[in-house]
């Protein structure tokens, strides 16, 4: 029941993050785009655009989180949370052909100047703005975005955190970009979409390498294992852990864990012990989806 309540509170939570995040990356992309129109910067366009593709990223958030919500069936008594980490790759996916797109253009534009090809317009102070306002938005975005993935411990809404960050990087490629063009270096602004460009496919490889480490079963890192053995040690009647394995599974944890306690213990009080180890460490854990706990003799009884 418990761990029901905590999967729907979460639920709410990466729901409101959301749409908090699609309405401010609407009203950002469309002010960014007209504010690089206007202000003539190739910077501050590609910067809207990856905004723009914040907003698919946000839906793609929202629906891999409501499906990976959904309870276990017949068919997925497991449940669903690994659909978080499938949304997850379809939005690194969308951050790469963000970072080919602002590639491609700005490498295009230096190129033709280069070749003679084309001129390069100076931007003027409303894109220099744009870029300012942008990275405290984004910035913000982040920070907000990640308290709360990191309090439902949820992949895809951590994945779309750090799209804030890297949009919020990009802002800070076109500032700089703009301003050195502001002061007769007008190469700097399509530049600038290159820096945006690499920071974008930087973003892109963490989401992956993260949701791929969830897919294929990746154990718990080294303090959250020190964490499960001292709980696991406190309960009274424990007297070692003779094996103890973990898994992600999305953005929840498995854990399969050996006790040892005396041999001379009736069934019944082995037992018991079993139940207060898997009590504490769902308690202790709200990570943790399932906890399978074995019971050993003990060696120290056997030698006995």
């Amino acid at each position: 029941m418990k761990e029901r309540e905590n999967a729907e509170n979460g639920l709410k939570a990466a729901n409101r993050v959301s749409a908090v995040s699609l309405s401010v990356n609407v009203v950002l992309a469309v002010l960014k785009l007209i504010a690089g129109i206007v202000g003539c910067s190739a910077a501050m366009i590609s910067d809207a655009i990856h905004t723009a593709s914040d907003v698919c990223s946000t839906v793609v958030v929202m629906i891999g989180v409501n499906l990976s919500g959904k309870k276990a069936d017949k068919g997925h008594p497991y449940g669903h949370e690994r659909l978080e980490c499938v949304a997850a790759l379809i939005l690194s996916g969308l951050l790469f052909a963000t970072a080919y797109g602002i590639g491609a253009g700005g490498i295009e534009q230096i190129v033709n100047f280069s070749h003679g090809e084309g001129s390069l317009q100076t931007p003027t102070l409303l894109a220099l703005c744009a870029a300012i306002v942008s990275i405290a938005v984004k910035e913000w975005m982040y920070w907000y975005t990640r308290g709360v993935a990191k309090r439902i411990r949820s992949g895809a809404l951590m994945a779309d955190a750090w799209h804030h960050r890297s949009d919020m990087l990009s802002s800070v490629g076109s500032l700089l970009g703009i301003g050195g063009a502001m002061l007769g270096v007008p190469l700097l602004d399509p530049a600038a979409s290159l820096v945006i460009c690499v920071m974008i496919v930087k973003a892109a490889v963490d989401v992956c390498r993260l949701a791929v480490n969830q897919l294929v079963d990746h154990g718990a890192d080294d303090e959250t294992l020190s964490q499960l053995k001292r709980v696991i040690s406190s309960v009274e009647g424990v007297e070692d852990i003779d094996d103890l394995k973990t898994r992600l599974y999305g953005s929840r944890l498995y854990v399969d864990v050996e006790i040892a306690v005396s041999g001379e213990l009736p069934l019944y009080g082995a037992h018991r012990i079993a139940e207060e180890v898997h009590t504490r460490m769902e308690q202790a854990f709200p990570q943790v989806k399932h906890c399978m706990v074995h019971v050993n003799p003990s060696r120290r009884s056997s030698v006995l």
